[in-house]
């Protein structure tokens, strides 16, 4: 049997102590959800914000857990179970000894992105051009924070060819501990934006929390940084400082190491020619949108640093596809026709907001129907909040945007700053504008949906899918 970890290996990272039944030779995974724990796993009893792993450990059991790792001071209220437990003083400190230890055993070249957008789409995009050249772990979802980081770590088999992690931040000296776990061998900052723009003072602060990452890199480790961004220069003097020795650069810019030379656009995918060291190639992109191709860019500089299989890896951006909620496209039959549903529902901030609305300006409705931007509030931005919401209708109107469905306390700044030229509808709470949605649209409409998380607008895209069957995805248009 091929563990993720032997018992007695966690027991000695870790600083447990064995109790309960005996424990198994080893693990085959780590769960932190007991919903999707999977038999042979070791059940993490992590305390969070807002639930207490320990409350699970029952439905823990129940679904297959092999062991659970448990707080000392919880013991008491677990004496009922029989299960076999290791016994640590804090479980969530237990399991970033074991994400260090992962590291400590790994040979595997390791490659980190942070960014104010793009981080999630550039880690699944790496997962598909590094995955020809050798094995490679990369986390699920946005497992990109205090928790998430050390899980998708610990998570890693000891013959990983390729490490690729995520990693936030909404506030400063969060990225330093994590980076410092994961040490790569490359880091990739994808964009400086406003993105929790109500935890900083400009953007400035929000690229030096950013460069953060630069202190993890292994020696010797590269930067690979955005050249088009006005945050580049003091990005790369970051780097200089904290000791990295090579900064190389993607993007459109002439300088660039990883140029993107010309691009061209559509509503499934994109067509781009790619200045690879003395070579331009021709690449196909099966996911739409310019910020994709420029982070696809910043891939394949990842591919080439790492000495991995260019050919294939160019080969494979042809299948990406957008992320759940992160630009996903969904057919949806009514009537005798169809409507194309955006699912931009996951996250938002100024910058992620325009790249969306070009997307929805890239996409032909058919027959009568409509470009319909439904967006919901940009979160944490704080005293700059007003002006940024309101900031979005200049995209808007650039881009022929005649529909704009709202919600949200902060989109009332957008709503007042819409010419009557634009038809607006606007509801206070998310709630209020699911039912407009699902009644309003018709065939041939194109809608995209956009908001930060906490908007709750997935349930505006699952109205959608619940009320409209699905169709048949058509070939990309490439």
């Amino acid at each position: 049997m091929s563990w993720l970890w032997t018992t007695a290996e966690m027991v000695a990272v870790m600083d447990g102590r064995p109790s309960g039944q005996t424990l198994p030779e080893g693990i085959t995974g780590i769960s932190i959800d007991s919903r999707s724990i999977s038999p042979g796993e070791a059940f993490f009893a992590i305390k969070g914000d807002r639930v207490d792993g320990h409350d699970f450990a029952t439905t823990a059991v129940a679904n297959g857990a092999a062991l659970m790792v448990v707080s000392e001071a919880k013991l008491p209220a677990l004496g009922r179970l029989t299960v076999p437990m290791i016994v640590v003083e804090d479980v969530l400190v237990a399991l970033g000894k074991l994400a260090v230890a992962a590291r400590a055993r790994s040979h595997a070249q390791i490659v980190a992105v942070t960014g104010s957008v793009g981080k999630t789409t550039t880690k699944e995009i790496l997962r598909s051009v590094l995955s020809p050249s050798g094995k490679v772990h990369a986390a699920v979802a946005s497992f990109n924070n205090h928790w998430g980081v050390p899980l998708t770590l610990a998570r890693m088999p000891a013959d990983t060819a390729y490490g690729v992690f995520e990693i936030g931040m909404n506030h400063a000296d969060e990225i330093r501990p994590l980076v410092k776990m994961v040490r790569p061998h490359v880091a990739v900052i994808t964009t400086i934006a406003a993105a929790h723009l109500g935890h900083f003072k400009n953007l400035d602060e929000i690229a030096a929390a950013k460069a953060e990452i630069f202190e993890g890199l292994e020696p010797g480790g590269v930067a690979l940084l955005n050249r088009d961004i006005k945050q580049y220069g003091y990005l790369e003097r970051m780097a200089q400082e904290a000791g990295v020795e090579t900064v190389l650069t993607f993007g459109q810019h002439a300088k660039a190491d990883f140029q993107l030379a010309d691009f061209e656009g559509t509503a499934d995918g994109s067509t781009i020619w790619a200045v690879l060291g003395s070579e331009t190639v021709e690449v196909q992109i099966g996911a739409p949108g310019r910020h994709i191709a420029e982070n696809a860019i910043a891939c394949l500089g990842v591919v080439a640093l790492f000495g991995g299989n260019l050919e294939a890896a160019r080969a494979a951006l042809a299948d990406i596809r957008p992320v759940k909620g992160r630009g996903e496209r969904h057919r949806l039959g009514i009537g005798e026709g169809h409507l194309t549903l955006i699912d931009e529902s996951y996250n938002a901030n100024p910058a992620s907001m325009r790249a969306a609305i070009a997307l929805l300006a890239a996409s032909e409705p058919e027959l009568t129907g409509r470009r319909i931007a439904v967006l919901g509030d940009m979160l944490e931005m704080g005293e700059f909040s007003p002006r940024v919401h309101e900031e979005l209708a200049g995209p808007l109107l650039a881009a022929g945007i005649e529909h704009v469905w709202l919600a949200g306390a902060e989109m009332a700044a957008l709503r007042d700053a819409l010419p009557d030229s634009v038809q607006v509808e606007y509801r206070p709470a998310t709630a209020e504008l699911v039912d407009h949605v699902v009644r309003s649209v018709i065939p041939g409409d194109v809608l995209m949906v956009k908001s930060s998380l906490g908007l709750g607008f997935g349930k505006i895209v699952a109205a959608l899918i619940d009320n409209y069957p699905a169709l048949p995805d058509r070939e990309p248009k490439l």
